[in-house]
């Protein structure tokens, strides 16, 4: 059985973990209100951009552009976004297991694939299984802006479009809830899927004409898929962290108890043998 020293020990070093955990925790929930909020306000926008490429490519069948074209496909570019930071719950985790799930049953070597992977921990796991990296981005702000992204989005496009890829697909995690977010694969091109939604009412005229537009609207679309990906995972990542931090925080509270009853007991058995040992001395003098 631990000392009383020992049990004492413990429960210190348990409760200043608890004051670190509580303190990430709560870290995690203001950076969480924020990114929230930019994934939403974001939303509108890649409505709209979708409802005029849509309109565009879907009403017009002589308007053609080659991201709307597929081809054949020889190589898959994966774009990985996951953290830069662990202790975020099953966050980095559920990301990467889709990864190496769709490489496990589409490809047959490496040839046939290279990633993107967008967070330290993505880059570590693609380095240390030896996976093709075309690009890797580190180091990006909890509340990330389009220009900080916009590099890294727009060389993806770029590999498609000089078929150095034949089809580019995000992984990340999808925000619902604070307590729920789920692992989503979307593909990023050929925009060979753009559907404007059954609300679409507006009619647009275009100057100088449709395929000009398409020309510049279709890659900043392809960079805005990449960019709203990006906020969602960062509002999964601390909605997963700020979980974590408070399940940590409970595991914590649930030791303290633990060890308190033990220290409790510990300390009422001294106590006792004590009382024990001042009786039988002076029985013994009797």
């Amino acid at each position: 059985m631990a000392s009383l020293r020992e049990i004492k020990t413990r429960i210190g070093s348990t409760k200043k973990t608890k004051q670190i955990t509580q303190a990430m925790e709560m870290v995690s929930t203001s950076k969480l209100r924020k990114a929230e909020e930019n994934a939403k306000n974001f939303v509108p926008y890649m409505e709209k951009i979708q409802e005029v490429v849509s309109s565009i490519a879907s009403g017009n069948i002589e308007v053609s552009h080659p991201m709307l074209t597929s081809r054949p496909i020889k190589k898959t570019g994966y774009i990985v976004i996951a953290s830069d930071r662990g202790l975020a719950g099953p966050y980095n985790t559920n990301v990467l297991r889709k990864l190496t799930e769709a490489i496990q049953e589409r490809h047959q070597s490496k040839d046939e694939y290279t990633i993107v992977p967008i967070g330290k921990v993505a880059r570590d796991f693609c380095r240390k299984l030896d996976h093709p990296i075309a690009h890797e981005v580190t180091g990006l702000p909890d509340q990330p802006t389009f220009a900080e992204i916009k590099e890294i989005a727009n060389y993806a496009v770029g590999l498609f479009a000089d078929e150095e890829i034949d089809e580019l697909n995000l992984i990340y995690n999808h925000f619902i809830s604070a307590i729920s977010q789920e692992v989503k694969e979307t593909k990023v091109l050929p925009l060979t899927d753009i559907e404007a939604g059954e609300s679409q009412t507006s009619m647009y005229e275009y100057e100088p004409d449709q395929e000009q537009i398409l020309e510049v609207l279709l890659p900043q679309y392809a960079e805005s898929l990449v960019y709203g990906a990006l906020l969602d995972g960062k509002a999964s990542e601390h909605a997963s962290r700020m979980t974590a931090m408070r399940n940590a925080t409970d595991n914590a509270e649930d030791i303290i108890d633990e060890l308190t009853l033990s220290y409790n007991r510990a300390r009422q058995a001294a106590i006792t043998q004590e009382i024990s040992e001042i009786v039988s001395g002076a029985a013994a003098q009797d």
